[in-house]
């Protein structure tokens, strides 16, 4: 057995196990009750939880996570969560760990499902695995075990290019010839503007935030939104409007693999509605639904 110890620093999330139920709890209440449990996939940011843990916490208690089949009465449940930093061109990665670590206890890895998406994708496509400390999924993490108990986790992350597609619709048949099923969560912020960034196409000020709202990451969401992961891999890489584009477009062609009948973006915000910054990032969960038959 093998356990993946925390890379991120203290503040990122909480520590004391009660903080961190208590906090996910309050933010999960807000969601509206209509998307709680409604989605097959979800896309949810990857700041600090000081930043976008709210719209995060959104995201996961957005998911339909399916009970063990009649069939197999012990098997928990799935999360795959797609995360991202990798550019185009890279190898899809995935964690080797058996186990996970946060403050509430280890998450347990399906490393079954891993074995067969590894097959699922062939020798051209398929997983290296993920060696580097990285935020996109680790962040995620102690809100799945806080709201999603009982769960297991598979834990990858997706190139910006159309392999995340490829990669999302593997998933699903790789749940499939299992006979599982599963849920998934795609991890990336928006854009990252201002001096830190390198990045300020319209100046600072109230300007520049209207056109980060208003247009940039817009546009991004609006491609999920209207189910179309190629223009979201497009403006995600050409407008800098997202940093992981790959894991949002791997969660969304999950999604359509399985159907998916609806979309609704729960919620919008950046980085500015906690602080003030000439620097700040945009962040959005949304949800993807298939509707109950």
């Amino acid at each position: 057995m093998s356990l993946r110890r925390r890379y991120l620093p203290r503040g990122w999330y909480p520590d004391d196990p009660e903080r961190l139920r208590a906090l996910a709890a309050s933010w999960a209440a807000d969601l509206d009750p209509s998307l709680a449990g409604s989605a097959v996939a979800a896309v949810a940011p990857h700041a600090g939880w000081t930043f976008s843990g709210s719209l995060a916490a959104k995201a996961v208690s957005s998911l339909a996570l399916p009970r063990p089949a009649a069939s197999r009465p012990s098997e928990p449940p799935t999360l795959a969560v797609f995360g991202g930093h990798l550019p185009r061109g890279a190898r899809p990665l995935a964690a080797r760990e058996s186990s996970f670590e946060t403050p509430l206890g280890p998450l347990q890895a399906d490393l079954e499902l891993r074995s067969a998406l590894d097959s699922s994708l062939g020798p051209a496509l398929g997983l290296g695995s993920d060696d580097e400390g990285d935020n996109t999924v680790e962040v995620l993490l102690p809100l799945v075990a806080a709201l999603q108990p009982g769960v297991r986790v598979l834990w990858l992350r997706a190139p910006n290019d159309e392999s995340s597609i490829e990669l999302g619709q593997a998933l699903l048949a790789a749940a499939s010839s299992l006979g599982r099923e599963i849920a998934c969560l795609g991890s990336t912020d928006l854009t990252h503007y201002g001096p830190n960034y390198g990045f300020a196409p319209k100046g600072r000020g109230a300007v520049a935030e209207a056109w980060v709202r208003g247009t940039n990451d817009r546009r991004f969401i609006d491609a999920l939104l209207a189910l179309d992961g190629k223009a979201a891999l497009a403006l995600g890489e050409a407008e800098r409007s997202a940093c992981s584009p790959g894991a949002a477009v791997a969660a969304l062609a999950f999604a359509l693999s399985c159907d998916v009948s609806d979309t609704r973006l729960i919620e919008y915000a950046t980085s500015l509605d906690v602080r003030q910054d000439d620097s700040f990032v945009g962040y959005a969960a949304i949800a993807f639904i298939k509707e109950p038959t």
